[in-house]
């Protein structure tokens, strides 16, 4: 079983694990939006991201402004990389950061819902 502090020391440091494992939950994501979750800078995750996709890991492309990144489906090393990946979200973080980073609502309440 991988932990995060695992994949901090294999992929360089806390950016690029960040990135990989939101990458992963959440299927894809942009600069902004991963540097808001994890309170990190935003050049610090842009750096990651141009890293992984010079690297042939992630791919992007421009939906209105914003440049989304996502796996890249052509990467042989995919399907190992995002089962330690996967590994790491079900097993090796605490309870808690998995609320407090992978489990936010994607989508919005109705407006009548009290709770």
């Amino acid at each position: 079983m991988a932990t995060q502090a695992t994949l901090e020391t294999l992929f360089g440091g806390k950016a690029a694990a960040r990135v990989l494992l939101f990458i992963e939950n959440f299927g894809d994501g942009y600069a902004s939006r991963i540097a808001k979750t994890y309170d990190m800078p935003l050049s610090e995750v842009q750096k990651q991201l141009t890293k992984f996709e010079q690297a042939g890991i992630l791919v992007s492309r421009m939906i209105g402004a914003s440049r989304v990144y996502t796996w890249n489906p052509r990467d042989p090393a995919l399907i190992e990389l995002q089962g330690l990946l996967r590994q790491t979200l079900e097993n090796g973080i605490p309870e808690e950061t998995l609320k407090k980073y992978y489990r936010e609502r994607q989508r919005p309440r109705r407006q009548d819902k009290r709770f």
